[in-house]
């Protein structure tokens, strides 16, 4: 059995090319159950998706990684070489730390987020709906969100962190004199957008909506903020009355085109406008970047952003080193551990059934009248010669060195490290 990842993510993989294999949770189950279906021993296996990341964690064959990694490319319509130029491929102790630091947030664009946490928890409910957690895999997550809780609660990693949507308002503030007199929008409904909801609703501004392709979403986060709300179809007529747009949906392809922020630009007679695509495929076609008076961000333009204040806190990132090895270490001798568990299972079986032999024996001997403690006697001395026997065979088997290496053995397991007695007149013949 082998713990095993194939991943790629904001350090290897460029935005575009990560945005073909985001899936969303809803599609992570599925996607499971495809991938399992086509490979004949059927892995443990989890799909972790994010903005940043996407990851195939799996417990099995070690040789099922070249047709994962093929499988992958196709599914997102790319050459395996494509893909595995921009692939990373860990085992066992590296899969382990990786998975460790990754849900600790060690391995995030923003050091230290919580975010990537809840969305490594829905990652394993997504594959134990989708059948394919078994207890390896269950033992390495749940491990992982011990030792992220470990970490956050014994280092300051969290400390002076600064989130995406912090980001945005910063580079928000460097455009606009006052944020106070810009009006937002922000485009979907999920996390982000509340999370940059959040940050700019600080900032007092002058207006604030919720775009969303179901209202009863939108109205829900917009409530919070005294935001109006519009369909998402509303969006391209409406473009042009905010200084501000910021947009992460669950979308697959560009929902703002290079058209109609064109034609908001003529209608806000080219004052700039400030737009920040935190969507993984992007929300908002690549081309708009080009426009005179139009200032967008994606999350990787984001990176330097946040990287602020982590120099401080690389004291905090040794301490959750120390952690995370701790945690590898036990959970690599837990993996260890489990490659016994099939011969245990055998000899606890071949146990069982010499048992139940020398019972049935003692019982046809009681039923003829035997004395009991001749039956207890028979009974005790026939398990000891079935447990012995294969034991006394090796013992007289094979040449010198094999006997004393069975020898050494033997005392180890039954005489409790006692030096196996020799006999001194005993000599090769």
């Amino acid at each position: 059995m082998s713990v095993w990842t194939l991943g790629l993510n904001h350090h290897t993989a460029p935005l575009d090319l990560r945005g073909r294999f985001a899936y969303a949770v809803d599609q992570i189950e599925p996607t499971l159950r495809g991938l399992r279906a086509s490979l004949a021993r059927q892995p443990e296996a989890t799909l972790l998706s994010t903005c940043n990341r996407t990851e195939i964690y799996c417990a099995g064959d070690f040789n099922d990684l070249d047709h994962t990694l093929n499988w992958l490319a196709q599914s997102g319509g790319v050459s395996p070489a494509l893909l595995r130029s921009h692939a990373y491929t860990l085992q066992d102790d590296q899969a382990a730390r990786h998975a460790f630091r990754v849900a600790s947030g060690l391995d995030s664009m923003v050091l230290g987020e919580p975010q990537i946490l809840g969305q490594m928890k829905e990652a394993v409910r997504a594959a134990e709906d989708a059948g394919a957690m078994g207890s390896t895999l269950h033992q390495l997550f749940q491990r992982s969100f011990a030792v992220a809780k470990e970490v956050r609660s014994s280092t300051e990693i969290g400390v002076h962190s600064i989130s995406m949507a912090a980001a945005a308002v910063r580079l928000a503030g460097q455009l606009f004199e006052d944020l106070g007199d810009i009006r937002v929008l922000f485009v979907g409904a999920g996390e982000m957008i509340d999370l940059a909801a959040t940050h700019f609703a600080a900032k007092n501004p002058k207006a604030m909506a919720i775009a969303n392709r179901t209202l009863e979403r939108g109205e829900k986060l917009a409530g919070r903020f005294g935001a109006e709300v519009m369909r998402l179809a509303d969006l391209p007529g409406r473009l042009h009355e905010f200084d501000a747009v910021i947009s992460c949906t669950a979308s697959t392809l560009p929902i703002i085109g290079l058209g109609a922020v064109e034609r908001a630009l003529k209608l806000r007679k080219h004052r700039p406008m400030f737009m920040v695509d935190l969507a993984v495929p992007r929300d908002i076609e690549p081309e708009v970047k080009a426009l005179p008076d139009i200032y967008l961000y994606t999350v990787d333009d984001l990176a330097h952003v946040v990287k602020i204040g982590k120099d401080s806190r690389q004291a905090a990132v040794a301490q959750a080193e120390v952690i995370i090895d701790a945690g590898v270490q036990n959970f690599m001798h837990w993996l260890d551990q489990r490659g016994t568990v099939p011969l245990i299972q055998q000899i606890n079986a071949q146990a069982d059934t010499w048992r139940a032999a020398e019972i049935a024996r003692a019982k046809k001997l009681l039923a003829k009248g035997e004395p009991i403690d001749a039956v207890l006697e028979a009974l005790t001395r026939g398990l000891t010669q079935k447990m012995l026997h294969g034991t006394l065979a090796e013992l007289h088997a094979g040449d010198a060195n094999s006997r004393e290496a069975t020898a050494q053995t033997v005392s180890r397991l039954f005489l409790r490290g006692q030096p196996p007695k020799s006999d001194p007149d005993n000599k090769e013949r």
